[in-house]
């Protein structure tokens, strides 16, 4: 019998832990290759996990509810060497696309490798607070736990001046307590701090507030507090901007009238939100400023159309990924897009659908919200968000110049941008491309 080792995978770019939140499987049972063998929680995404191979799950490494590092090995299973070569072949085809992952130009500075210890840390300068160019990725992989930041509060220790050995460069309690041992932070002449357009480095300290008699007090998910801290850094890092367009869609209504029922004999539903999809992946191309990522002090320009869709679920939100929705036909996005928020309900997405997303567009109108200034998904530079689409009156010209009062099909998009790299006439000149695009959407591209 040979040994496979199950890994917490990295389900996106920013991740660097994940959650057990479910066994599907328990000590002693067979399992298939490729069948569900656990349940993950990140701030990206929900998923089950899929076994590397078949054979009999022999241990149990971490137990549900525990967070973990990526890569730490959750599970062992016992296989045959045949399935065993045949697993290692999978293995290394995972191995192979993490890689072209990690070749892609990055949105921040990669993540520092684990140092060893060292008990004499550098002397500190003045504490300081991350640049306002620090990216959030930044700053997710310099959080502390709570007890370490706590001790460094007592001690007047500057978190981001020490050397972490910990995943992804953290400071650990045992490299905290070297360097107070070590007097480091009493020989540095105190500075007024610069001011910071971020918090310092660590978990976000949100606050907290006195329960009343009667109240219910449930503690947050994992992917909610997350995702509370990614919002907050967000509207911290970027300089957010919303601009807001009304849009006819009439002309749109009655061509979704007359291609649904092909549509739905080939497996797909024109939506409002395809037509959306379809017009601003094409406009992305022309506006690279809003197809960007900021780092440091430069601007990645991406050559990808990569456009991110948001998903509520019952227990938080996901943002699957359209790899290059610019090269899909009408049918092909209506069809690409259905399937992933289908797979994001069911648990069932891989880890590079929720990865590399270059612009994000969010649906709060099929809710029935009128219009929203949504928050941008780092580190992208811009969101849109789209209103609920219905009738209402508006006031159009006829050909004869007279004013009248007509029944249009009209919805609201606002998009909010990052005004670091995108202008407001960059924005604007996007979203009036987008809007004549909409109104006048072509009859031979659906």
């Amino acid at each position: 019998m040979s040994r496979v080792d199950v890994i917490m995978p990295q389900m996106g770019e920013s991740i660097v832990e994940g959650t057990v939140s479910r066994w599907l499987k328990k000590v002693g049972d067979e399992v298939k290759r490729d069948e569900a063998i656990l349940e993950i929680s990140t701030d990206k995404v929900d998923a089950e996990i899929p076994s590397p191979a078949a054979g009999v799950l022999a241990e149990i490494k971490v137990p549900e509810g525990e967070t973990v590092a990526v890569q730490t090995v959750v599970a062992v299973l016992e296989t045959e060497a045949a399935v065993h070569a045949a697993a290692g072949a999978a293995e290394k085809d995972a191995a192979d696309v993490a890689g072209d992952v990690a070749r892609e130009v990055p949105s921040a500075p990669a993540a520092p490798a684990p140092t060893a210890a060292s008990s004499a840390p550098r002397a500190p300068a003045a504490p300081s607070a991350p640049s306002p160019s620090d990216s959030a990725d930044d700053l997710l992989r310099h959080r502390s736990t709570p007890l370490v930041r706590r001790i460094a509060a007592e001690h007047g220790v500057d978190i981001s001046r020490i050397d972490g050995t910990g995943h992804a460069g953290r400071v650990t309690k045992k490299d905290l307590l070297a360097f107070i041992e070590s007097g480091a932070h009493r020989a540095a002449p105190a500075a007024a701090p610069r001011p910071a357009a971020v918090p310092p480095s660590g978990e976000l300290a949100h606050p907290t507030v006195e329960a009343w008699p009667g109240d219910v007090v449930e503690p947050m998910s994992r992917i909610r507090k997350l995702t509370a801290d990614h919002m907050v850094i967000s509207r911290r890092v970027s300089a957010h901007v919303t601009s807001f367009y009304e849009v006819d869609f009439t002309r749109i209504s009655r061509l979704r009238a007359s291609i649904k029922a092909q549509y739905r004999e080939r497996g797909a539903n024109p939506t409002y939100l395809t037509f959306v999809i379809k017009v601003i992946a094409d406009n992305l191309r022309k506006h690279r400023v809003v197809n960007a990522s900021v780092s440091g002090d430069s601007i990645i320009y991406r050559q990808s159309v990569n456009i991110g869709i948001a998903v509520a679920l019952d227990w938080g939100l996901i943002v699957p990924v359209l790899k290059h929705a610019d090269e899909l036909s009408l049918f092909g996005i209506a069809k690409n897009a259905a399937d992933l928020a289908e797979r994001a309900r069911t648990k069932r997405l891989n880890p590079d659908e929720v990865q590399q997303g270059t612009f994000t567009i969010t649906n709060p109108g099929g809710f029935g919200s009128f219009v929203g200034a949504p928050i941008i998904n780092q580190p992208q530079v811009a969101i849109l968000g789209i209103g609920a689409i219905e009738k209402r009156p508006k006031v159009i010209t006829m050909d004869d110049g007279q004013d009248v009062i007509a029944i249009r099909t009209l919805g609201m998009l606002g998009m909010s941008y990052d005004h670091r790299v995108v202008d407001g006439a960059d924005a604007d000149r996007f979203m009036a491309d987008v809007k004549q695009d909409l109104e006048a959407f072509p009859e031979g591209a659906v």
